[in-house]
């Protein structure tokens, strides 16, 4: 229940509720339809995936219940079975991996044990690069920014092809070699948007959190976009490091910046996210589920205006896979999505936060697509954002951030990336997106 309209302090209704699919939980407009086909995910017939192609031998481990390889970017398997023979069916790859399972496993992806989405980081698309040699790629680095122009093929092509470590290692090799700073030069000798990439490339994995969030609440006004993004989903391990890292670097508690750039319900979850003492996932107390559920529906549905509180304190501490629970339960209860009672009770930066909580609960990659998704969305780009979370996903989850893209959006990553974007930026772009899903 809420105010009416001529009371002060509350929101009113929004027309046409949360703007979300009810069978879905999709936008609307991100598709045509209003809930788009998962096109090119339906698994093959039991029969196909148990046999393979006609004449092939049938697949040693097919009683595994993981997705078929067909199902994931040819970039993303072995070795073993992106080329030569596959080692669960005896024919060449080409013909086996629609059907072989092996793969899956090696990538961690087999059946075993249910581990909360918010820690299931399993796969990036930038990945140690073999045969490594930091001199050679130094060598190459000077060779293509030396003299008068710059070779940026060479630049976007090694730095995007090597992972963080291998990067770092790039630039000391960089600095013995020549005495000179690797990150300066490239400021030196680029410019614009692809400038801003291939330095945040070169920006050390455990510091990348650390300096964004400094840059968030550095000088005037407060970009809490990005404080919203970084703490709703990370876990709570990241959070404790980039909490020590911050003071390291910055001699600064990170906790004190936000509360001095920050106020209201908006601060106080910021605040909770921040202490990083989310219940562990070491199973779920129906009874809780039952009484988390009720307290956040009297919280809003049932209440005169929105007891905040109830929302912050139960979305910031419990478990993973008890919210999970709590989200199901909340809809058989209210018959609304949690979603849609947090966007009609709440507004502004606490309704972002929120959600963007709720979302990484359910699914971080989802949460990612969707940023992305709106970051090229409509007229213009946010640049800012679109190398934020491709620099920080690339070697964490952007494979599976591509796959809820297309599956949410009927589109791929790569075109949309492809289509929004031009010249070297666009490159080094696509280069870290690793393929097109379509």
């Amino acid at each position: 229940m809420r105010p009416s309209s001529a009371s002060q302090g509350w929101r009113r209704r929004k027309p046409g509720g949360s703007g979300l699919c009810p069978a879905c939980r999709r936008p609307r407009e991100a598709a045509e339809a209003r809930c788009p086909p998962r096109v090119g995910l339906a698994r093959p017939p039991v029969e196909a995936r148990a046999a393979g192609r006609a004449g092939s031998p049938p697949c040693r481990i097919s009683s595994l219940s993981a997705p078929p390889c067909a199902l994931l970017p040819r970039s993303a398997l072995p070795l073993e079975v992106r080329g030569g023979r596959c080692h669960s069916l005896s024919a060449p790859a080409s013909l086996a991996v629609p059907h072989c399972r092996i793969s899956l496993c090696r990538l961690g992806l087999g059946p075993t044990r249910r581990i909360p989405e918010m820690a299931k980081y399993m796969r990036g698309t930038v990945t140690a690069f073999a045969p490594f040699d930091a001199r050679a790629d130094a060598e190459a680095l000077r060779k293509a920014m030396k003299g008068i122009g710059t070779d940026e093929e060479t630049v976007l092509t090694i730095l995007t092809t090597r992972n963080n470590a291998q990067r770092q290692e790039i630039a000391s090799a960089f600095k013995t070699l020549f005495g000179r700073d690797l990150v300066d030069d490239l400021k030196s000798e680029l410019t614009g948007k692809f400038e801003t990439l291939m330095v945040s490339l070169m920006r050390p994995a455990y510091i990348f959190d650390a300096h964004a969030l400094k840059h968030a609440i550095k000088g005037a006004g407060t970009n809490e976009k990005v404080l919203t993004e970084i703490l709703a989903s990370r876990t709570p391990a990241e959070v404790q490091n980039i909490k020590q890292v911050y003071q390291q670097e910055y001699e600064a508690s990170l906790e004190d910046k936000i509360t001095g750039e920050t106020s209201g319900h908006f601060q106080r979850l910021l605040v909770v996210l921040l202490q990083a003492n989310r219940d562990p996932d070491v199973g779920v107390d129906e009874a809780l589920v039952e009484q988390d559920a009720q307290v956040l529906f009297r919280a809003g549905e049932l209440k005169w205006g929105t007891d905040e509180e109830k929302f912050i304190t139960i979305l910031g501490t419990r478990s993973v896979s008890h919210l999970r629970r709590v989200f199901d339960k909340y809809m058989t209860i209210s018959g609304f999505q949690i979603e849609e009672t947090i966007d009609r009770e709440t507004s502004g930066d606490l309704e972002k936060l929120l959600l963007a909580v709720v979302k990484c609960i359910r699914s971080v990659p989802a949460y990612f697509a969707e940023t992305l998704y709106y970051s090229m969305k409509g007229a213009g780009t946010d640049d800012d954002t679109l190398i934020r979370v491709m620099v920080s996903r690339s070697e964490v989850d952007l494979l599976d951030i591509r796959r809820e893209f297309r599956k949410n959006f009927a589109k791929s990553l790569y075109q949309m990336i492809q289509k929004d974007t031009s010249g070297d930026y666009r490159k080094a772009l696509l280069l870290l997106c690793g393929g097109d899903d379509d």
